[in-house]
């Protein structure tokens, strides 16, 4: 599920031939707050109902809080949070039905820091992460999972010029998204909790346990400038 039918057809074609799977392709923008409730809806009017959910569907957003766009940022916060609140509801709904289920949400290794510069973004991330735990521990012994995954930068689409030119992408260069990926479905099959992906993301996501919390937003405020 996406927004680009292109794509998803293009995937959907490799996935089919590779493993001989059949394959539904439901482009949909998750940014508008009606869309991802009548997604679900539709998936299960044709009896699908999902064991695994990924909640990969996201928007970022640089740039100094009083001159970025306010209509961006309440649809990223939508496509960010509300969402994957509302597609977690229901597929949680229906897993402790079925006794078993998987959810992946896709957090970042920004949740873990206030981020100046990626302000409402950096929020999202951290509800996503603290969304996740709590509910991880709700449904413990349910058969439902729980898992957060907090990968770094990545070599995408995602990094838009202006990112790719601030100190943190020069300190932290980005991952092969292949290497995410993989790191995310092995978690997501395991059913392991919070997972933050590459070891230097790891000793990163501890740093704010050692640091005061204004030198903290300090260090973050310098990563998050231009070069």
């Amino acid at each position: 599920m996406a927004r680009r039918r292109d794509r998803l057809e293009d995937l959907a074609t490799t996935l089919r031939a590779q493993y001989g799977v059949t394959v539904h392709v439901r482009p949909a923008d998750l940014s508008d707050p009606h869309n991802a409730e009548a997604l679900y809806r539709a998936l299960a009017a044709e009896g699908l109902q999902p064991e695994l959910l990924v909640n990969n569907a996201g928007m970022g957003l640089h740039g100094a809080f009083v001159d970025t766009d306010l209509e961006a940022e309440l649809r990223m916060m939508q496509l960010n949070m509300g969402s994957l609140v509302v597609l977690t509801k229901l597929a949680v709904t229906d897993m402790r039905a079925a006794g078993r289920g998987r959810i992946m949400n896709l957090a970042s290794l920004v949740a873990f820091w206030p981020f100046p510069r990626f302000t409402v973004y950096a929020a999202t991330k951290a509800f996503v992460l603290s969304f996740s735990e709590a509910l991880r521990a709700e449904l413990a012994g349910t058969g439902i999972s729980i898992t957060a995954l907090c990968p770094g930068t990545a070599d995408t689409e995602f990094t838009t010029p202006a990112m790719a030119a601030t100190n943190a992408y020069s300190a932290n260069p980005p991952m092969d998204p292949k290497t995410i990926a993989a790191r995310g479905a092995d978690a997501l099959l395991k059913g392991e909790g919070t997972v933050v992906v590459g070891l230097r993301n790891q000793l990163i996501a501890q740093a704010p346990r050692f640091t005061p919390r204004d030198l903290m937003v300090r260090i973050t405020g310098h990563l998050s400038s231009p070069r």
